[in-house]
Parts: structure tokens; sequence; C-alpha cells
């Protein structure tokens, strides 16, 4: 079975996050978006983990739906058959070799009874009460010891391995390799999450990473941008069935099995420069360069005179052992040995550009479910509708949008110390007549 599955979010107990990041919403939102399965985030917090009991049902195994009485109706006017993986992300903040370290991981449940252990076990770690991503002096290392002694089929991925901040590669308080993060528990480790400001291509790299599976999920706090990445599986619907599809992404196992590379068809990204740490900078001081430029620098922000924030080209380059693979631009990559990926910008964001609006205008609300009742879910539109099927119902503007951004005929002011990056899909004061355009298909 061919789904779409989103596993990092967070709930409305996390903090900087949507207050309407209910089981509910995100119910009915996956739908929208073209999301079969999606983490429920954060079951380490008491309350969201009552919600999670109380609220939902055993679907497939390992799997849950929410209670026939709570969906709500999608934009299509239907209701949702959303499945739910149990997830939660840890932040982890200790000492290790002489160094304060930040790393962020998920942790994957195959059952509610699974879960409740962990969150005993963690409960006598620190508080997992104060936010819906608990925050614990806990080595990665000793971490990992607790997870897979309370259940061997629960899983550890690491989360957004390249950010600066928080990873286990990050710039400024992050490990050079997996082993020096989770010592022994090494080779427990099948999966890494490449984050926002990197794509799959700049982790092809690094020699170490051929031998984990590289996911991609929102880690969205808000309903608008699930999905934003996301996983393409071909797989059994079930927690076992998504797992394996995982393991199966590894070069090795694509080269060995060329059945195995069915079941994880492809990864859905963002253009890494669009992400908020893509580049080096210091956002104070509106200093924003590439690695070249800060070598150059010596990486001292020439205004304050402090060590600018190293991004993830930077210090995916530092770290790199491999080449730089030429980018052709193109909205779909694929290679041999490889698990694919299609990179693309959020449906809103493409409606703006093309109405010279914000993304969050009540314009782009109203043309965006327009669409989303016309063909289907966001997802389908970005990845599969033909802008000539869009120029068929009038939308000559988000037709051309979406052909040069399939064509990667777009212009990005990359991300940088916690600034997303902004994409330009037509010129300044651009104005076309779109019917005439050549058609990408």
């Amino acid at each position: 079975m061919k789904f779409i599955a989103d596993l990092h979010i967070h709930s409305k107990f996390s903090r900087a996050t949507s207050k309407e990041m209910c089981l509910e919403e995100l119910d009915r939102w996956a739908d929208n978006k073209g999301i079969l399965v999606i983490g429920t985030g954060d079951f380490t917090h008491p309350r969201w983990f009552r919600e999670i009991k109380e609220k939902l049902e055993p679907a497939e195994p390992g799997l849950f739906r929410l209670k026939k009485e709570l969906k709500r109706e999608t934009i299509k006017g239907t209701r949702a058959e959303t499945r739910f993986l149990l997830s939660v992300e840890i932040s982890s903040i200790y000492s290790k070799n002489g160094k304060t370290r930040r790393i962020h991981n998920i942790i994957f449940s195959p059952d509610l009874g699974t879960a409740e252990k962990i969150n005993i076990r963690l409960s006598l770690r620190g508080n997992i009460k104060s936010d819906g991503r608990p925050i614990l002096g806990l080595d990665a290392e000793e971490l990992a010891k607790i997870i897979f002694s309370v259940n061997s089929k629960a899983m550890i991925i690491p989360a957004h391995v390249w950010t600066p901040w928080f990873s286990l590669f990050g710039s400024m308080s992050g490990f050079d390799s997996l082993e020096e993060c989770f010592g022994k528990m090494s080779s427990k480790i099948f999966a890494v999450e490449t984050g926002l400001s990197s794509d799959p291509a700049m982790n092809w790299r690094l020699s170490a990473l051929d031998n984990l599976a590289l996911i991609s999920n929102s880690d969205s706090h808000s309903l608008q941008r699930i999905g934003r990445e996301a996983n393409i599986f071909n797989t059994e619907l079930s927690y076992s069935g998504i797992i394996e599809a995982i393991k199966s992404g590894t070069p090795k196992k694509r080269a060995e099995n060329k059945e195995a590379r069915k079941k994880f068809a492809a990864t859905v990204e963002f253009f890494p420069e669009e992400g908020k740490y893509h580049y080096d900078g210091h956002r104070a001081c509106g200093i924003v360069w590439p690695p070249e430029e800060t070598r150059k620098h010596k990486g001292i922000c020439p205004k304050c005179r402090k060590p600018v924030v190293i991004g993830v080209l930077n210090r995916a380059d530092k770290l790199a052992d491999r080449k730089e693979i030429p980018d052709s631009r193109n909205y779909y990559r694929s290679f041999e040995t490889r698990v694919p990926y299609y990179r693309t910008v959020p449906l809103d964001e493409v409606i703006g550009k093309a109405m010279a609006v914000g993304s969050t205008s009540k314009k782009v609300k109203a043309k965006y479910e327009e669409l989303i009742r016309k063909f289907g879910n966001e997802l389908k539109i970005l990845l599969e509708i033909q802008p000539e099927q869009l120029e068929e119902i009038g939308e000559k503007k988000i037709a051309e949008a979406l052909r040069r951004l399939r064509l990667g005929n777009i212009e990005i002011q990359p991300g940088y110390d916690g600034e997303y990056g902004v994409v330009k899909i037509f010129k300044e004061g651009e104005k076309k007549d779109f019917s005439n355009q050549a058609t990408l298909f």
C-alpha cells in the first residue's frame, strides 16, 4: 500500500506550538495535506498521553485512529482516515568529553504499554511534565539504553541531524560521528532525520551515513506546516511495516534487493536553502554568509566581533568525505541505490507567490481550500497534478508557479541563524502572459 507519513510533529503542550495542535485537528489536517500516517508527538507529556488514550482507538497493528464521534469535516466535507503512530522528541542537554551537548532524538513506540513504561522510566530522570518535548540531562547513549531495554521494537532516530544547536552533527553542540554520540548503542540506530536545512544529496556526501536510512518529517508546530517534509512508503500499513520500510532505505539494502527499493518510495523535501540554518550567519547583525565567506572572515562577525553561527551547509562540508553531487535543480531526483526525493514548497506559499499576497491571507486560504476540493489534497497537487490541469480551471499564474518550481527555476535567499530562507518564484514587478508559456509536461 502506498501512503505518505509525517512522523515528527508536536502537540499543543510543546513550547512555541499552536494551541490548535489537538488530535481532532491533526486528524483533519493530515487528510487535507495528503498524510495518511502522522506521529502523535509528545507522548511523554502526561496530559497529552491521557488524550491519546482517551481519544484514539487501535487500528492496524501499532497504529491508531481518532474515534468516530470526535472526527471533524475535512475541507472536502468528508471524514479523514488518518492513522497515528506514537512518537515523541526528547531534548538531551548534558556534558560529554569536556563539551556541552544538546541533542534531539525522536522515539517511536509500537504500543501504548511501551509508551507508558518509557514515560515512567524517563520521569525518574527528569521533568517530563513541563514541556511536550521534555528537556532531560540524559546522555544520548543512556537514553538509547533505556528505550531499548523497555522494548526492542521501540525506535530512536536522531532528529534534524545538522541543526547547529540541537542535533547529532550540530556545529555548536553536536558530535562528529554517530559512534561518538551513541557509543555502544550505535548499532541500534538505523536512520536519521535530515531536517529542513539539508536535503538527502547533502547527506550522501558523508560515507559514515551509508548504513543509515534518511527520513524527512515536518517537525511541525502548527497545522499549516504539517507535511512540509514527509516520507512516501509502499508497504504494509502497520508500525512494523513502516519500520521495515525505513530500514530498507539504506544504499546497501537497496543494492542487494530491488524489492526493498519499492518499500521506501521517496521523501518530500524543502529546498534546503529555505531552512532556518542553511547558511552561516549572525541574525542580530544581519550577517549571512556561504561557507567560503565564513572562512574568509575566520568565522567572526565584522560588526560585533563575535563568532557567527555555523550553518548546515558549512558543517556538512566539514564532515563530508565525498564531492558534492551536481544539482540539476529539478524537483525530483533519483539514484539507483538511494531513496529518491521531491523538492517542493508548501502550497499556500505557491498560491501566495502567484497572487502576490502573503501566504496567510484570506485570499490564499480561500484559493487553497478551492484547490483541495478540486484535486483532493495538497501533496497530490504539489507532486502529481500537472500545470495544464490548473490552467484548464483558469489558474494560469498558479500553474506557472508550479511549473517554475518543478523546473527549479526559482531564486532562494538562504536561511541562516534561525531565519527561514525566502523563495522567489516571480521576479519583482514581473508581468507575463502565462497562457503563452511553454509547458513542462
